[in-house]
């Protein structure tokens, strides 16, 4: 993962913690309620995706174990990780582009609902991604791959020679030459893997994204509400389909890309045809970027427009995020995916302690603020929720009294220690384990392993009835807090 030039080392420090008179009487566990949003308290748990799903998407029991393991912490909202809206193989990760997931996804539900007393709200986040191949090797790209042209043979010295020596010739050159030779699509996609985009107008999936993608969000939204979900979160971050769609880079020539109106297009159609599937009073909100991040890409007086449109639309939230793009990602071994978040903006998705002077912490602070406060003078009071290295209690209190964000997301912070919210709540919050930011975590996600903290995940491994990892090496869920309350 890229790391800034400076590597100046931070430590988490969450400062004081309060009593649990204090804590029931601060901004952050007061109720807030907008439109179809009631929550009990101002807590939030991002989507964050484990896999241990099956490979068909199924819902597991380690799965229910996962989201059944937060909500005994009680946060305010738990939103259920990135689930593909549709029925294509994706690996490990949750799907919901049939009616047969309904079932597995209803016991999440149930689950979550049970283990925190219908404290939790609930939500499941709705995700499109385009094809995406591991990096091939040399041999493979060059003699399986590539469609060799006029153009090589030129480049390569001899229109005349035949398709099978140009590709011998390919294999033998070096990666700074290929440079040349290749356009820079066909040098991406032997170095990183073939890689689908939005702007991909040549591919008429592609193309008809605008007709498809609208009923396929709609539908996967209406199972959802069948499995019984408070509510769903629109995927309109980082590298995917959607976020996509609204970058700077978007330059498809129709209706649909270019200039900010086009550019946003689509989602609005997306989130309408959402909401006209499942009625007024279902909450439907999204997750967007107050930053790509990347050249070339939207910035901040761009997410403005976006975030105005959305709570314009009638959005019952907007979750904030920043970076996490393909454009600037690390090149991966061969025989892997490239990953989103090992750039520059994959940093500042998800900031490691080794950082640069502005820290791991609160880094999306300023610029989630700026949007928050150009919404309320547009009139507009719809949810802003913040996350990125908040841990401490007094953290998210500030920003809530400051105005810098309406909600608070703990994601590495709740995945340290689900029980965050109860802790502290109880005024037990001396009892936290807090995030060291290692990222740690995050190495097992780009790994597409099952994802744990090195904080609880081999504490009692050998303790009877703890569920393990396939390997028997780690822990699934964190170990139980008896909260005394």
């Amino acid at each position: 993962m890229w790391k800034p030039e400076e590597r100046i080392k931070f430590q988490t420090s969450p400062g004081s913690w309060p009593s649990k008179q204090e804590a029931l009487s601060s901004r952050l566990f007061s109720p807030i309620k907008y439109n179809n949003l009631s929550l009990a308290h101002r807590t939030w748990i991002p989507a964050m995706v484990p896999w241990r799903a099956t490979e068909n998407g199924e819902v597991t029991d380690a799965v229910v174990e996962w989201y059944e393991r937060f909500a005994h912490g009680k946060p305010g909202a738990l939103v259920v990780e990135a689930t593909g809206v549709r029925d294509i193989p994706s690996g490990p990760l949750l799907r919901i582009g049939d009616d047969r997931y309904i079932e597995g996804l209803k016991r999440i539900v149930d689950a979550v609902k049970i283990a925190s007393n219908g404290h939790t709200k609930i939500f499941i986040q709705l995700i499109d991604f385009l094809n995406i191949r591991r990096r091939p090797t040399k041999n493979k790209y060059f003699n399986r791959f590539l469609d060799v042209t006029e153009d090589h043979k030129k480049t390569l010295g001899d229109t005349l020679m035949t398709e099978k020596t140009a590709r011998a010739q390919l294999v033998a050159l070096g990666d700074d030459a290929l440079e040349q030779v290749l356009t820079p699509r066909e040098f991406e996609s032997y170095s990183k893997g073939y890689r689908e985009r939005v702007t991909d107008m040549h591919l008429p999936h592609v193309c008809e994204l605008p007709l498809t993608l609208p009923p396929l969000f709609a539908e996967a939204a209406l199972r959802a509400k069948e499995a019984g979900f408070d509510g769903v979160e629109l995927h309109y971050a980082h590298a995917y389909t959607m976020a996509s769609f609204l970058s700077k880079l978007n330059n498809r020539p129709d209706e649909y890309g270019g200039n900010k109106e086009s550019r946003m297009r689509l989602p609005l159609e997306v989130f309408k045809a959402v909401r006209q599937t499942v009625g007024d009073s279902f909450t439907v909100g999204c997750r967007m970027l107050t930053d790509d991040c990347v050249a070339g890409g939207s910035k901040l007086e761009d997410a403005v427009y976006f975030a105005e449109a959305f709570a314009s639309a009638g959005m019952d939230f907007i979750s904030t995020s920043r970076g996490g793009k393909f454009e600037d990602a690390a090149v991966p071994k061969e025989g892997q995916a490239v990953y989103p978040y090992t750039g520059q903006s994959g940093y500042e998705c998800m900031p490691h302690y080794i950082s640069d002077t502005k820290g791991p912490f609160g880094r999306n602070a300023g610029p989630v603020a700026e949007v928050r406060q150009a919404l309320r003078q547009k009139g507009f009071n719809t949810p802003i929720v913040i996350a990125g290295g908040i841990h401490g209690f007094n953290q998210a209190e500030t920003m809530l009294r400051e105005c810098s964000a309406d909600i608070i997301g703990l994601a590495r912070q709740s995945l340290a220690d689900p029980d965050w919210f109860e802790k502290v709540r109880t005024g037990c919050g001396n009892e936290v384990n807090v995030c060291k930011y290692t990222n740690y975590c995050e190495g097992l996600d780009q790994k597409h392993k099952t994802v744990t903290c090195q904080l609880w995940d081999r504490v009692g491994i050998d303790e009877e009835g703890t569920p393990l990892t396939r390997d028997g090496k780690r822990r699934l869920t964190a170990p139980t807090w008896n909260s005394q309350d």
